[in-house]
């Protein structure tokens, strides 16, 4: 009895598991192989033209390096070494994506590079796939170059002055860069694991410095993955970050001096100005009789 109990406890929980496992690989079926198809279908080879580029130039500076004089050209254009000036390292850094490393198989590496860069440049587009590849890299050669600058020791974070030797070349950090940010801003878990994972467990079963710089690329990755698609919330808290000035008066510009002005001559007085004269419409007042002297007239009675 206690047995079925537990068993009609766990039955809606694995139901549940099962469901969301179902879901996710769904979704991620969807987001790394079907939406890059479909981008395919639409774009035609052109949406391949990184990964075209990158397969031929690991191709073809494989083949030069195979002799003495063309490995010697190869070196000067893309080897990578941490005892190197930082202006030159930085100088060989884009061409040492194409460079094949010493110790791992070409033609197993190009397989792995073509589908990275096939996937990234349908998914981000070419100028961030570039952006990615170029960022990831460059990230595991200066942290590689700051811990050789460390040394041994820091608990095991520094490496010996010895690897600031070894040539630092391969596409590898790049294909692990763009597989991370990939399954980091798609939310593949699968890919995550199959990639940023066998790092991990690569840097800790061979610990050298390509496990390191692998590390370094999957680090920056996954960070790059986070502040996808958060520029205008970035922008605004670097805005509230910032002091805010208020606005001071407005200077003045200073006013030329004038001219003293010449005096002016005397001006006569403005006459009044005249009025016309208008001939008023007024009535003659009645004429008074003639006055006589004390007498009144007499009227013809009195006569």
């Amino acid at each position: 009895m206690t047995a079925e109990r537990h068993l009609g406890r766990l039955r809606p929980a694995a139901a549940r598991l099962a469901r969301f496992t179902g879901r996710t690989l769904r979704g991620e079926w969807h987001a790394i192989v079907v939406d890059p198809v479909r981008q395919l279908a639409r774009r035609g080879l052109s949406g391949l033209l990184l990964a075209f580029v990158a397969a031929f130039g690991v191709i073809f500076f494989h083949d030069i390096a195979q002799h003495p004089t063309g490995a010697m050209w190869v070196t000067r254009l893309g080897g990578v070494k941490a005892d190197l000036p930082l202006w030159l390292s930085l100088l060989r850094t884009p061409v040492s994506l194409y460079v094949p490393a010493l110790d791992l198989p070409v033609w197993a590496g190009i397989t792995q590079l073509f589908l990275a860069f096939a996937l990234a440049e349908l998914t981000l587009g070419r100028y961030r796939t570039l952006a990615i590849a170029y960022a990831t890299t460059l990230a595991g050669t200066l942290v590689a170059r700051l811990m050789i600058a460390i040394g041994p020791g820091w608990s095991g974070l520094g490496l010996p002055a010895a690897c600031g030797q070894v040539l630092d070349t391969g596409p590898s950090a790049a294909v692990v860069g763009l597989f991370t940010y990939l399954s980091v801003i798609r939310r593949a878990p699968v890919v995550f694991t199959l990639t940023g994972g066998s790092m991990v467990w690569e840097s800790i079963a061979v610990p050298n410095l390509a496990g390191r710089e692998h590390l370094i690329a999957v680090g920056s990755a996954v960070v790059l993955g986070l502040l996808h698609g958060r520029r205008a919330r970035l922008r605004a808290l670097g805005r509230s970050l910032l002091p805010t000035r208020t606005p001071g008066p407005a200077p003045t510009a200073p006013t030329a001096p004038t001219a003293p002005t010449a005096p002016t001559a005397p001006t006569a007085p403005a006459a009044s100005p005249v009025l016309p004269v208008t001939a008023s419409a007024t009535v003659p007042a009645p004429a008074s009789p003639h006055p006589t002297s004390g007498r009144t007239p007499m009227t013809s009675l009195e006569r």
